[in-house]
């Protein structure tokens, strides 16, 4: 399928490392508002780029945009391009309010269209794989989930330094001022809502902790920098994830059911281990085993012939891919707009609990999320 990218700034690079694995996907041409930074991008990737979006939406080649822009600028661009004929794949969030998100999915479905959104690592082989241990009933029934998304303590970390190949600067005040939940929280949640199924209810708390990020440009906007969020899903389970950027860098979902525990260190990184430590009875006294078991990857065989030495970069296109598969097969994403407005909802519910607290009941559902053919 022949796709646009808008927004060139560091994001785009990391698609872009990715991008030509997948033969699924054309790129046709780039679109930054920034029009320095769109002829950087496209000097260095060698693709076209459009002066406008209505340049763009005018290509009747462009079947799918991939919206990489600020994400306060989400709804705007997406909306357009859906008005416009184009399959979209949004980065986090859909929409930086519920009814922006629901909007956008009332949208496409009226129009027939495609609509989809990151995060994508759900359908890796990491959470495919530890999926596939919890429908194999490894663990029993299941109780509780911890999820961390810790990334240190990250105004002190060196990232004025940090650039794409563009040039493009990591986007310290569109990130602190965003907030660590909606940049996040997502990458645990969509791993629980496919996994648990729709959740009923979130009792969350958020809150400033380092108010002054010492940027270089005053921040307008007082995002939380920690919150912690328990969920109740339909399903039983209930799991608790933490997401700040303060607290040492941990990435890692434990999962405790009555046989035993599935866990793995970093649900962002590619190919991380999965874990299993097994429960038993020793003298009429129940026990954990004192090691754990790793379990084998499955994988996506297509992909992993393509890159014979294995992903070792985190591969954000694989949510575009299987959009422009869904479209060629005719069957729902698996991430699918309900899905994704879902998560939406329990992020942005995390996110605005701030230090009063918050107890909500989820508007939002979802059909089944399937596991990926490969992963069954």
């Amino acid at each position: 399928m022949r796709v646009a990218i808008v927004g060139c700034g560091f994001v785009a690079a990391l698609y872009m490392r990715t991008l030509p694995v997948h033969p699924e996907l054309e790129l046709v041409g780039v679109l930054d508002r920034d029009s320095a930074r769109a002829k950087a991008f496209s000097t260095y990737y060698r693709v076209p780029a459009y002066r406008t979006l209505e340049e763009l939406l005018d290509d009747d080649r462009v079947e799918l945009v991939i919206n990489l822009t600020n994400p306060t600028s989400h709804f705007e661009v997406s909306s357009a391009c859906l008005r416009a004929g184009k399959h979209v794949y949004s980065e986090k969030p859909l929409g930086v309010t519920y009814e922006e998100a629901e909007a956008l999915v009332r949208l496409a479905e009226d129009k027939g269209l495609y609509l989809s959104g990151a995060p994508s690592r759900l359908l890796g082989d990491t959470a495919q794989t530890l999926w596939k241990a919890l429908r194999g009933g490894v663990i029993g029934k299941v109780r509780l989930a911890y999820c961390e998304m810790d990334d240190g303590l990250l105004h002190k970390m060196n990232y004025r330094r940090w650039k794409s190949p563009t040039g493009a600067p990591w986007p310290a005040k569109d990130e602190f001022e965003t907030g660590c939940t909606v940049e996040h929280a997502g990458y645990a949640l969509t791993w629980l809502a496919a996994f648990f199924g729709p959740a009923e209810s979130v009792t969350a708390y958020s809150n400033v902790l380092v108010p002054d990020k010492e940027t270089d440009e005053p921040l307008e906007v007082d995002a939380a920098d920690f919150s912690v969020g328990l969920v109740h899903f339909a399903s039983g389970v209930t799991a608790r994830i933490t997401n700040s950027i303060v607290a040492t860098a941990d990435h890692s979902i434990r999962i405790f059911g009555d046989a035993g525990v599935l866990s793995t260190e970093d649900c962002w990184a590619p190919r991380s281990p999965v874990l299993l430590r097994r429960r038993v009875s020793l003298a009429g006294r129940s026990t954990m085993l004192p090691f754990e078991q790793r379990l084998e990857f499955r994988y996506d065989p297509e992909i992993f012939r393509r890159t014979p030495k294995g992903l070792k970069k985190v591969d954000y296109c694989l949510g575009p891919v299987d959009l422009v598969r869904a479209v060629q097969a005719r069957r729902p994403c698996y991430l699918s707009p309900r899905f994704v407005l879902h998560v939406n909802e329990l992020t942005l519910a995390i996110h605005h609990a701030r230090a009063q607290g918050v107890h909500m009941k989820l508007r939002s559902t979802f059909p089944p999320v399937q596991p990926m053919d490969w992963a069954r």
